[in-house]
């Protein structure tokens, strides 16, 4: 049973890695809008939600192709973070 708690374990740390490659990438598209730029001088968060709903973006080929796969990559986190319920519960229902 352990061994399965384990798996669990390593496939979140596994989607948490996807997730923060995800906020990178948001970042990176941010940098190359000029809209969501940050000018303040101070850090912040990632401005996840302009960036899957394209607000504010620049509106280039190559940003917009970066904006795609960030939405995929977090689709693969939802789907991931299911999965991952799925089993746990499915484990625990017959165990």
């Amino acid at each position: 049973m352990t061994g399965v708690y384990l798996l669990a374990g390593v496939w979140a740390l596994a989607i948490l890695a996807v997730f923060i490659h995800a906020i990178r990438l948001s970042y990176r598209i941010e940098a190359r809008s000029p809209a969501l730029t940050n000018r303040s001088g101070f850090p912040r968060k990632a401005m996840m939600f302009h960036t899957i709903t394209n607000m504010n973006v620049a509106r280039d080929a190559e940003t917009q192709g970066m904006r795609r796969r960030m939405n995929r990559l977090l689709l693969i986190v939802l789907a991931g973070f299911v999965v991952m319920w799925a089993g746990l519960y499915l484990v625990r229902s017959t165990g």
